[in-house]
């Protein structure tokens, strides 16, 4: 990273920009949030969803902006430098990547995209390159970490200032590969636009972020661009799982993939394997020959996210040997699958699934586990697409016995409201609303709506018996539940392993 860059430098590779005043002068550091800018700064006026950029625009020149980078002109003072370009999101990227030294030239970038699956697959893969000799950084959903240093992920992927800002502390501090999820906001946005990968990794692709996208087409294009435009452009290679019909369609695109799944024709494919309580074993037949599989994940989800995470690594151009002791040794992923040990003879889990599709696969995954019975409890968030409330619903009612249904992260909307939406798919014949006294019975399949979370959590356990299991969805690695405008304190693994705690201290007295 340089003190102080002309602007010159900034936008010798945006192409289309116009510039006037001194293109000689020097910036001292890129802002996008015009309340952060600092005197001697380039601001950029981004379009969003809710506001202009172009708004604020005054206010990072009262801050002491030296630089302004819009889409729309205006007049600025003669002293400020005006960069007018075409798109400032792109621009911005380009201009991070120059500023910060161009981060990831110099080591290997593996991008993961797609619905679920995304956060798991990054884990697997930061402790393939750890067997592989390598220092990566993870750019996630979790946390942006390397070695013992954590930032908090406010976005699953950044903004382009943020994201190469983060990449060069982290090469500055060692790390010699990044491993990062991108999301298709970021996509959309622009934000990995300057990112050179060397891997780009599809994982699936389902009904999520329609209430941005619109639609499943427009969804697909954002991922599509991912691997046609920004991977093709680094000449990196693709790992794609073509058990979903959306992975099918990109590897058709992208002869060079490498293919993964089930499939008989992919190319990364389990030759063997067995899905138990203990977790995930068996043999991968892999164009560089067999790959042993062991991993503690539980369910087929699972399995596909391993399928990923090999097909990445050997894209990569590791052996495989290093993979399938990756694979072995990553560690328990933070609310995804997470169980939360108990002294009751049940299963408890914690995973972060909040799509209709996402708690299928949790709920197949432990049905193949055997229980007695299945608890379930989950929610949906607020002010977000309000289409996937009574699907995750009716998702849920078909493969549980009991559900519990309470709020999420409910927003600015009514938390009643968003349960009464989630209730019609809930409800179908054999699953009706049931009393406190009639769920502690466990003798019926059915299910009950206890609004606060804290509450649902403590009755679920209390409802818990020997053999049985509790899935506890939505939330996953998340430490906070957002009420109105007010975040405060939740984690789903806290309050699970409390309310664990308090039933087996009943169970003593």
């Amino acid at each position: 990273m340089s003190d102080s860059m002309r602007i010159s430098t900034l936008t010798d590779k945006l192409g289309t920009s116009r510039i006037e005043g001194a293109p000689d002068a020097e910036v001292t550091g890129l802002f996008y949030d015009s309340r952060q800018v600092e005197r001697g700064g380039a601001f950029f006026a981004l379009r969003g969803q809710l506001t202009d950029g172009h708004r604020f625009i005054d206010e990072a020149l009262r801050r002491g902006a030296r630089a302004i980078f819009l889409e729309r002109d205006r007049p600025l003072p003669a002293d400020v430098v005006k960069v007018l370009v075409a798109d400032a999101r792109e621009a911005m990227a380009q201009a991070a990547a120059v500023f910060f030294g161009d981060p990831t030239a110099a080591m290997p970038v593996i991008g993961v995209t797609g619905t679920n699956g995304k956060t798991t697959v990054t884990y697997l893969l930061e402790s393939i390159l750890r067997r592989a000799g390598k220092k990566p950084a993870v750019l996630g959903t979790i946390n942006y970490r390397f070695d013992d240093r954590r930032i908090p992920a406010p976005h699953t992927t950044p903004e382009a200032v943020d994201l190469f800002g983060a990449i060069d502390e982290f090469r500055r501090a060692g790390a010699d590969s990044l491993v990062m999820e991108v999301s298709s906001h970021a996509l959309d946005q622009r934000r990995v636009e300057a990112v050179r990968f060397a891997v780009g990794v599809f994982t699936n692709l389902t009904p999520e972020h329609l209430d941005y996208h619109g639609d499943m087409e427009t969804y697909f294009a954002s991922k599509e661009r991912f691997f046609l435009g920004l991977l093709a452009s680094s000449a990196g290679r693709a790992a794609i799982n073509i058990d979903d019909p959306y992975g099918r369609r990109l590897a058709a695109e992208l002869p060079e993939a490498l293919t993964c799944g089930r499939a008989e024709d992919a190319q990364v494919r389990p030759r063997q394997v067995e899905l138990s309580l203990a977790g995930i074993e068996g043999v991968l037949d892999t164009p560089q020959g067999v790959v042993p599989l062991r991993s503690p994940l539980l369910g087929e989800f699972n399995l596909q996210n391993l399928l990923c995470a090999a097909a990445a690594g050997l894209a990569l151009g590791l052996d495989p040997e290093t993979v399938a002791a990756g694979l072995a040794e990553a560690p328990q992923i933070p609310g995804r699958m997470e169980r939360i040990e108990n002294n009751l003879g049940g299963l408890a889990l914690v995973d972060y699934a909040h799509t209709a599709d996402a708690l299928e696969k949790a709920l197949l995954a432990v049905r193949d586990l055997s229980p007695r019975r299945i608890i379930t409890v989950f929610g949906c968030g607020g002010d977000r697409d309000r289409g996937k409330r009574p699907r995750m619903g009716e998702v849920a009612s078909r493969y549980s016995d009991l559900v519990v249904l309470t709020s999420d992260n409910p927003r600015s909307e009514d938390p009643l409201a968003i349960l009464e939406e989630i209730r019609p798919g809930v409800q179908r014949p054999g699953m009706e609303e049931m009393s406190e006294e009639e769920c502690l019975a466990g003798d019926q399949k059915g299910y009950i709506v206890i609004p606060e979370r804290r509450e649902a959590i403590d009755f679920a356990v209390r409802a818990l018996q020997p053999e049985d299991l509790l899935l506890l969805a939505g939330k996953g690695h998340e430490d906070y539940q957002v009420v109105g405008s007010r975040r405060f304190h939740f984690d789903d693994r806290e309050e699970l392993r409390q309310a664990l705690d308090r039933r087996e201290a009943e169970s003593c007295s």
